[in-house]
């Protein structure tokens, strides 16, 4: 590499092949003080050990950046598990936990299998019709807000209307929040939406009895308050929304990157969850993580001090050739334990399992549907990243083929 910068910062990484710099810092300095004081590690054993709970750290606050003009915004992401720490998210967490276990995701398998039947029946009449169709649009963004509206219990004629909610809230944890003049504005708008709509759920009549994921925290949830549930509710549409979208895309861009892995899937069975994992140690949806440091820390020869802001950088560490040969390399069949693109220890993404489950069935159904899906390379702009670094890939995903 050529132009190397001094020091590292997110928003001038090359979006779509980060992995570059990400080896430049991992080779040269894998415990980085950028100009802001925030100190990043880029090897996979340092994160992983903050992230196992071994070193002595915690979540933080909720982003200080939120402005004073928007409380139904502060209220809600205070609320997100994803900024607790133990005793608290010891106690969301092991509610929210009992609908997301492989038994309660594979009885929903039939309704994730039945969503993603009709997206991509809907994207095979726009490739009809226009040669050329958005990926992201028609199919990966979809899919999981219409499954976690499934498994929270929301009718189906409001399902639109809560996806434009969760896309106009996923501005609210995203790194190019401070790019839209009018972006805190909406996001206040889609909190305060959802904010309603939830305590309402939560107040009906008869919702307690509901075999669903509202109802199993009424019956289950007494100890937490109504703002605590109903963070959580928008929580998990925001979480699993943003995240497995970007999965569904990146996973499909690494698989037609890779024509010889791809080839083997086709000729087998469907997609395994072990296959998922490769993709996501492969191309993180979530690129990186920041922890607080409650004491002096040292990696190395390197000393973090007290209360610094510490970046996990999970997509480096998933390329790091000291856990994994040849890291640069998609191997479908590669032992992937102890990637970090779900976390590792007390902070594992519990939404794992639904995750796996969603790319499993949506990359099956599309290469199965589609045999000859190719990225629609004569489009003047096929790929375009959105300007974000943490949750990470394309906003448009422009395909060809049948």
């Amino acid at each position: 590499m050529t132009d190397l910068p001094t020091a590292f910062r997110p928003a001038e990484v090359h979006l779509p092949d980060p992995y570059p710099l990400y080896r430049h810092y991992r080779e040269s300095e894998p415990v980085h003080l950028a100009d802001d004081g925030s100190w990043y590690l880029f090897g996979h054993a340092a994160v992983a050990q903050v992230l196992s709970g071994r070193r002595d750290y915690c979540r933080g606050p909720a982003p200080a950046r939120i402005p004073s003009d928007c409380p139904h915004l502060q209220r809600t992401v205070a609320n997100w598990m994803v900024f607790m720490d133990p005793p608290e998210h010891t106690r969301v967490r092991a509610l929210v936990a009992r609908s997301f276990t492989p038994r309660v995701v594979q009885a929903l398998r039939p309704r994730i299998r039945r969503i993603a039947a009709r997206l991509v029946e809907r994207l095979a009449d726009e490739l009809a019709a226009h040669g050329v169709a958005d990926l992201v649009e028609r199919f990966a963004a979809p899919l999981p807000v219409l499954v976690i509206s499934e498994l929270l219990g929301v009718p189906e004629h409001d399902r639109a209307w809560f996806r434009a909610q969760a896309l106009d809230l996923e501005l609210a944890t995203s790194t190019r929040t401070g790019r839209r003049a009018d972006a805190f504005r909406l996001v206040e708008t889609a909190a305060g939406e959802l904010d309603a709509y939830f305590r309402a759920e939560l107040r009906r009549a008869g919702r307690r009895e509901r075999d669903d994921l509202i109802g199993l925290m009424l019956r289950h949830g007494s100890a937490l308050s109504e703002d605590t549930l109903v963070g959580t509710c928008v929580h998990l549409l925001t979480a699993g929304h943003e995240t497995t979208t970007n999965l569904l895309a990146k996973g499909l861009l690494a698989l037609l990157a890779h024509p010889g892995q791809l080839l083997a899937l086709r000729r087998g069975p469907l997609l395994a969850a072990a296959a998922v994992d490769e993709l996501i140690r492969y191309d993180a949806p979530v690129q990186m993580i920041t922890r607080l440091a409650r004491q002096d820390d040292r990696f190395g020869d390197r000393t973090v001090p007290a209360g610094s802001k510490v970046v996990l950088v999970l997509g480096a560490a998933n390329r790091d050739p000291a856990r994994f040969e040849q890291p640069d390399r998609l191997d479908l069949s590669r032992d992937t334990r102890r990637h970090c693109g779900f976390g590792i220890g007390s902070h594992y993404c519990v939404g794992a399992p639904l995750a796996r489950a969603e790319a499993e069935i949506g990359l099956t159904m599309l290469l199965a549907r589609f045999p000859h899906l190719a990225v629609a390379e004569q489009a003047a702009e096929p790929v375009r990243y959105t300007q974000d670094l943490v949750f990470h890939g394309p906003s448009q995903l422009l395909v060809q083929g049948g």
